[in-house]
């Protein structure tokens, strides 16, 4: 079956649909950062680079299914939390636009937890409706990624619809896997690490792909609470930016000294360091031979 993704990236929920059997033929993302990982990663599938609300609906191929995560800061419980009222927020309206236009079987669109916020509640409720308006009957379910084997706290919002004609509805899957920890995930990775160079520049010693982890100073925010989760746990949730990573399970829990303030343990601290991103990868479920391009690890 053939897949249009939107809001693409570096490929994440597209590698996923790869693996089971889909066709992406075209993608579309407009962040310049990406698009080299994007287009080495999927060499078969032609990647539109202008904003979505730039493209012409009559330009997007016909496909059997639609996909995409609208971008999700503004709907994040860590950002702004401005949802709909947020130009970014918008966005999912350009996901329907598009939906109704081209009708494909059916779509899923996924985004943070934190839209299904009080605040948000009408906002969503209208979101909804126009799904159902474009012609397909909807599943919405808050899942968690760590129950389908992905080694990490990932809560996510899910929108899933089949065309009204095709008589069908979406059923969330309800079997639970069993839980993987970061030492299944990452612990072959520990010692083969590199740091970035001076600056966060990319790091050419790198035996594996991308095994570099970001460098310098944690800012008070981020030693605000415990970024440590040992091997037999979840990783956090991954973020987008390196600054962010959680530290690597081989350092202890970080110690609680006051009020949004911790400390890593005085006499262990060589053994702090950020996740690297192929650590990042794997915690996410990328496969390792889905390579990363970049300069910088802070860009």
């Amino acid at each position: 079956m053939k897949i249009v993704s939107l809001f693409s990236g570096a490929g994440g929920l597209d590698r996923g649909f790869d693996l089971a059997g889909f066709e992406v033929i075209w993608a579309n993302e407009c962040d310049r950062e990406v698009w080299e990982t994007y287009e080495k990663n999927f060499p078969g599938t032609h990647l539109n680079k202008h904003s979505i609300t730039d493209i012409p609906i009559t330009h997007i191929p016909d496909c059997d299914g639609i996909i995409g995560g609208p971008p999700c800061q503004s709907w994040s419980e860590a950002g702004t939390l401005r949802g709909i009222d947020d130009r970014r927020g918008k966005l999912f309206f350009s996901f329907i636009d598009i939906l109704t236009v081209k009708q494909p079987l059916f779509f899923l669109a996924e985004n943070v937890s934190g839209m299904l916020s009080s605040r948000h509640k009408i906002a969503v409720a209208n979101i909804k409706r126009l799904f159902i308006e474009a012609g397909y009957n909807l599943a919405v379910s808050l899942l968690n990624a760590a129950d389908y084997g992905v080694p990490q706290d990932r809560k996510r919002v899910f929108f899933v619809g089949f065309r009204k004609d095709l008589e069908r509805n979406f059923i969330f899957p309800s079997n639970i896997h069993p839980r993987k920890n970061l030492r299944d995930a990452i612990a072959d990775l520990q010692d083969s690490v590199v740091p970035a160079l001076p600056k966060n520049y990319t790091n050419p010693c790198c035996k594996i792909p991308n095994h570099e982890y970001m460098i310098g100073d944690f800012s008070s925010i981020y030693m605000s609470r415990n970024r440590v989760r040992n091997w037999d746990e979840l990783s956090f949730t991954i973020q987008a930016g390196g600054r962010h990573a959680p530290i690597h399970p081989q350092a202890p829990k970080m110690l609680f000294v006051a009020r949004d303030k911790y400390v890593f343990v005085p006499q262990k601290i060589d053994l702090y360091r950020r996740l690297s991103v192929r650590e990042c990868a794997r915690i996410q479920t990328f496969p390792d031979d889905h390579i990363f391009f970049y300069n910088k690890l802070s860009a």
